[in-house]
Order: structure tokens, then C-alpha cells, then sequence
């Protein structure tokens, strides 16, 4: 799948008055949707990496790379999905210092984010002990509901 049959797809969308378009091919899956009158935002995920969705505007060239991109290999580790849609934060203000960082140890029941949703902040908690591998949202970054945000080496 490349960028032109994207654009058609978002056309597609716009011919009929259509506010979601999802489609599966080749290893990748494909969600369009639009709120409002807005352009149609793309979630594309590959099938084989569940959970590493990826956003983008319609027009990006970024979409193009991450459909030519191959698959890395399988992470170890338990994932930290998202609970709710909202923001993803990794400090509680934007000049703190963040929760944790990779190679940090964190235990059960401690804070590793907040994610604002309709203008409250959520703290999402750990439910492993253990050792931070990897951070995959940047902070401020929309989220999705069961996104993955971290991986975690448990002990």
C-alpha cells in the first residue's frame, strides 16, 4: 500500500460523506476517520505489532515511510496500554522532571504517567514491579484506548 492509494481512500471518504474508512491488506491495517469537517486523520498499524498505532495527518510523508518500513522484531516485557483515549503526559507539569525514564525500576502502584481526558488528569500506575525498557509515546501525544505506552522488565 502506498501513499496515492491512501489519498484515494481519503477521497473515497470525501465522495461520500463517509466519517470512518478501515481496511487490512498486506500486513498493515488501515483506519481513516474524520470528526466534523476536518481532514481525515490515519491510524495505520501493523498487524504483526498490534498496539503501535501510529498517527498521522493525511498529507504527511511519514505515512509513507512507515508502510515501506519492515518489521522489527518481537519486544519482551509487560505492556502498559492506555486505559482511555485522552494526552499522554510523562511529567505532572511541563517543567518537572518526568515519572520515569528507560532503565528506571518501578514498583507496584507507582505513578509512570498522566493521561488527560475531557480535561482531567488521570495517573496511570504500574501494575508490575520492575524495570522501565521502553517509552513508546512522545509526551503530549494523543493516545488511543490499549495503546501500548511502555514495556516493562519485570523482577
Amino acid at each position: 500500500m502506498n501513499l496515492k492509494e491512501i489519498k484515494e481512500m481519503i477521497t473515497l471518504m470525501n465522495d461520500n460523506n463517509l466519517t470512518e474508512l478501515e481496511l487490512e491488506r498486506e500486513g498493515l491495517k488501515i483506519r481513516l476517520r474524520r470528526g466534523g469537517m476536518a481532514a481525515p486523520n490515519i491510524v495505520i498499524e501493523r498487524v504483526d505489532q498490534p498496539g503501535q498505532n501510529v498517527l498521522y495527518n493525511s498529507h504527511t510523508q511519514q505515512a509513507s515511510q512507515l508502510l515501506q518500513a519492515k518489521p522489527s522484531e518481537k519486544s519482551t516485557g509487560v505492556e502498559v496500554k492506555s486505559p482511555m483515549v485522552g494526552t499522554f503526559y510523562r511529567a505532572p507539569s511541563p517543567d518537572a522532571v518526568p515519572f520515569v525514564e528507560i532503565g528506571s525500576e518501578v514498583e507496584i502502584g507507582q505513578v509512570i504517567c498522566i493521561i488527560e481526558a475531557m480535561k482531567l488528569m488521570n495517573e496511570i500506575k504500574s501494575e508490575v514491579k520492575g524495570k522501565v525498557k521502553e517509552i513508546l509515546i512522545d509526551n503530549g501525544d494523543p493516545i488511543e484506548f490499549a495503546q501500548v505506552l511502555f514495556r516493562i522488565e519485570p523482577k
